[in-house]
């Protein structure tokens, strides 16, 4: 592996992992997209590397000053755990029986929609 490659999978995850802890945001909007464009991985690349990652316990720390702090709630979390192991499977499947085209275009859409529902959301 090249250095610069190194460093920008080390910055990658440090700004993901910086954004995760602060907003919750990470796999999608900073690894896919930093992995695409910066190291000209596939879509499907990105997604399946964005998922290898997340199997260690990486935001563990990051979940224990939640908890510490009161700030979670552990049984939606294991409900979202469960049904996310199912999600997954039945997401991959789907995702690799599309072109990588599509697929960008989906999660660029997604992404969209969400933002822009976000913004204007009165909660």
């Amino acid at each position: 592996m090249e250095l610069t490659t190194l460093l920008i999978l080390i910055a990658i995850g440090l700004i993901a992992g910086i954004f995760s802890g602060i907003v919750g945001l990470g796999g999608g909007i900073i690894i896919i997209p930093g992995l695409i464009y910066l190291l000209g991985l596939t879509q499907k690349e990105a997604q399946g590397t964005s998922l290898a990652l997340m199997l260690p316990p990486i935001g563990l720390l990051a979940a224990i000053n939640y908890y510490k702090a009161g700030a979670i709630h552990l049984k939606y979390a294991i409900i979202i755990a469960i049904a996310f192991l199912i999600g997954g499977y039945l997401g991959s499947q789907i995702a690799l029986s599309l072109s990588d085209q599509t697929l960008r275009k989906i999660f660029a859409i997604a992404l969209l929609v969400l933002g822009i529902r976000m913004l204007i959301w009165k909660h």
